[in-house]
């Protein structure tokens, strides 16, 4: 199996995997590339994998589907381009003999879904969207900090060795603002080099994995003594596990 960040926009990244003849892609908010891609290594689109409702996700859903017959997947929730098969927490998305679990993962969205897979090539791997960024998470646009730690949590349960692959290249800015939340975490403060020295050659800091994301990401590590003491300092009313969360995803909505 092949994985592939296809870059589209200003920093999303479309995921495609293929196994030389057939392929799935994730999130496809834009056409081109995925055709582009489809053409340059000679496979046929097998599916479509969406993990939430937002444009820069869904917008090349149709073209795509039109032009290759592939099958969609989403959530069951959210409204999405019709038709495509919806799912739900504990139901499967099957593509190249792979079957992923579908786990229900809202914050980001409403309804926002992720896709994890057990085995791929002898590794667990995880499609999570706009929910975990390497070093970060996303804006709650539309749930609550509660229902964002609990997804948050779901996702950290996962094998050390899940491969994270996130729709977005934030990560430099992410771990600027993790640095200044935890100075002293040696792990985060060597990652941050490594990715420094990835995107000065333009390429891509992920997919990450589970273990070092709950080394580095503060939003995996908001109930750390250090990183609680931090956002104390930003809000001293944070006492709870979910009011620290909140406040830290306060504090990085603001942070320059």
């Amino acid at each position: 199996m092949k994985l592939i960040p296809l870059p589209a926009f200003t920093d999303n990244y479309i995921w495609m995997l293929h196994d030389g003849h057939h392929a799935l892609v994730v999130d496809p908010g834009a056409a081109q590339p995925v055709l582009e891609a489809l053409t340059r290594f000679g496979v046929q689109l097998e599916a479509i994998l969406v993990t939430h409702h937002h444009p820069d996700h869904t917008a090349g859903v149709e073209a795509l589907r039109l032009a290759t017959g592939a099958t969609v997947y989403g959530p069951q929730q959210e409204l999405m381009p019709e038709p495509l098969t919806r799912l739900a927490q504990g139901e499967q998305a099957h593509s190249l003999g792979l079957h992923f679990d579908v786990l229900e993962v809202p914050g980001h969205t409403a309804g926002h879904i992720a896709y994890y897979c057990a085995n791929v090539d002898g590794a667990p791997l995880l499609f999570c969207g706009d929910t975990l960024f390497s070093a970060g998470c996303g804006r709650l646009f539309e749930g609550s900090p509660a229902q964002m730690l609990a997804s948050l949590d779901k996702l950290a349960a996962l094998p050390d060795a899940t491969q994270i692959c996130c729709a977005h290249e934030y990560t430099l800015s992410n771990l600027k603002f993790a640095c200044a939340v935890e100075s002293r975490n040696t792990a985060l403060m060597d990652y941050a080099a490594a990715a420094q020295q990835l995107r000065a050659t333009q390429q891509p800091t992920l997919p990450s994995n589970m273990l070092l994301e709950r080394q580095v990401n503060p939003f995996l590590r908001s109930r750390e003594p250090e990183v609680i003491h931090a956002v104390q300092g930003f809000d001293a009313s944070a006492r709870d596990a979910v009011s620290v969360f909140a406040a830290l995803r306060r504090w990085k909505n603001e942070f320059r």
